[in-house]
């Protein structure tokens, strides 16, 4: 006697078949996309240590193109603007960020949104189109050079920061630090005590995107800078321009490395909560 199988046991093993082979397309289509965004670095990467000038034989592993990218003065010259402006932009617009994300979260309902859709707009806005803006605005008051490149770095860095440094101002407890102005602290000395170490993880996520997003921008330094005066990304663009040289495949490589060591630290959170912390998520 043959034993049938029941209507729902098929239905159960359709629906198993279906989500096996729905994660299976999954999986592939990620994969593939994967492979399109990163094959072409895992290329660069290959190609900054290949002995050989032309980009389709090998000629065996070498580190000279990181020696000689080093000892370029054209190359050097832009890593120590690119150094100075992005240290410099990054310090200042996470001081004008927290400030600006303490007022804003000060601020009424109404007024906080307003605030808040007019930090967002920057982020919103096409890279070209600020920077063609700014351009017309650095133009009829100062030449292009390297200050007008600062403030562009620094205008477009502080809505960053504002958005890594609110989200901490509203989990802090705003009770102790009025209880501590209350038992006649200092508002400097309250807001070290209290408020900074609520809100320290947030100021420097803020730093950190802020050095990124300096150290990759290209759209609004080509626009902003002047002659002379030329950043990694825009030193990589004119140069490009007169012939790919294998040095420049290990300055792309140093550049990317950065930029996902950079990223890898924004994105860090630590698992372990402060025994405060873990109590009020209990309470």
């Amino acid at each position: 006697m043959v034993k049938q199988n029941s209507p729902g046991s098929c239905r159960n093993r359709n629906a198993l078949l279906s989500r096996r082979t729905t994660n299976l397309l999954s999986k592939t289509y990620m994969a593939f996309i994967f492979l399109f965004l990163y094959l072409p670095i895992f290329v660069l990467i290959v190609l900054s240590f290949n002995d050989s000038k032309t980009r389709v034989e090998w000629g065996g592993f070498t580190l000279k193109w990181y020696v000689e990218c080093f000892q370029s003065e054209t190359i050097m010259s832009a890593f120590a603007t690119t150094l100075q402006i992005t240290l410099i932009s990054a310090v200042i617009s996470t001081i004008i960020g927290t400030m600006a994300a303490m007022g804003i979260s000060k601020m009424k309902r109404k007024s906080r949104t307003f605030y808040l859709g007019a930090t967002n707009i920057p982020l919103l806005n096409a890279d070209i189109v600020t920077g063609i803006s700014m351009m017309l605005l650095f133009v009829k008051f100062i030449d292009l050079g390297f200050v007008t490149v600062l403030i562009a770095h620094i205008t477009f860095s502080i809505p960053y920061v504002i958005l890594n440094v609110l989200p901490k101002l509203k989990a802090a407890n705003h009770s102790t630090y009025e209880a501590a102005l209350d038992l006649g602290a200092t508002p400097l000395y309250a807001f070290y005590k209290v408020t900074w170490p609520e809100i320290r993880s947030g100021v420097f996520s803020g730093f950190l995107m802020a050095v990124t997003m300096s150290l990759d921008d290209f759209s609004i330094t080509y626009f902003t800078k002047g002659a002379g005066v030329n950043t990694l990304s825009t030193m990589l663009y004119t140069e490009l321009r007169k012939g790919i040289k294998p040095e420049l495949y290990a300055l792309s490589t140093i550049l990317f490395f950065t930029v996902l060591i950079l990223l890898l630290a924004v994105n860090y959170h630590p698992s372990k909560k402060t025994p405060s912390r873990a109590k009020e998520d209990f309470v």
